[in-house]
């Protein structure tokens, strides 16, 4: 059991680490505002749900974020970008992670991936109006009208999530047969 826990730990380890260095390589989209970011830091989270669970997806979501403000800070002292980040991952994630379990085919996946993305979308668009924007505004003065929400946000939010699903998709396959392996492999230590 503890070699389990013990490979598990190093995998989120390892897939932590790989988000953050995603997540430096990101990049705008126009016509965007220019702070909305693209990266493809969620692939390794949602490589951990599918070998892991949902549990290790948080962990490399909350661990890439960490990894972040430590290593760059916030504009703010708080990390209110951080805190999006992760909010904007873990509502990606988890959703694909649900529907591929119950769905384990392609159209399952893709299914998932829509699902995460318009999960994204929507509840980020939600939490930006009532948390992120008015925190921006707090403590940076830094007021965007709520239209930006409607025009901006949910609209990048919805790219963001189709560009992370289609390179997803793409490696999955290449990496499905490591994941199975992975899956049996926890399987039989657990039994």
């Amino acid at each position: 059991m503890s070699k389990m826990n013990i490979r598990a730990m190093i995998t989120v380890g390892m897939l932590s680490a790989i988000s953050y260095v995603l997540m430096l390589l990101n990049f705008p989209i126009p016509p965007f505002p220019s702070f909305l970011l693209v990266d493809f830091s969620d692939i390794p989270a949602l490589i951990a749900a599918l070998t892991l669970g949902p549990l290790a997806a948080v962990l490399v979501e909350f661990l890439k974020n960490l990894l972040d403000y430590v290593m760059t800070g916030s504009d703010t002292g708080v990390p209110i970008g951080q805190t999006a980040n992760f909010a904007a991952g873990v509502l990606f994630v988890l959703p694909t992670y649900y529907i591929c379990r119950k769905f384990q085919s392609k159209k399952g996946l893709v299914i998932g991936l829509i699902t995460g993305t318009v999960t994204m979308s929507t509840v980020m668009g939600v939490l930006n109006y009532f948390i992120f924007l008015p925190a921006y505004k707090y403590f940076l003065s830094f007021e965007l009208p709520s239209a930006i929400i409607v025009t901006g946000i949910i609209p990048f939010n919805i790219l963001k999530g189709v560009m992370i699903g289609i390179v997803f998709f793409l490696i999955y396959f290449k990496i499905q047969g490591w994941i199975s392996t992975k899956q049996q492999l926890d399987s039989a230590m657990k039994a």
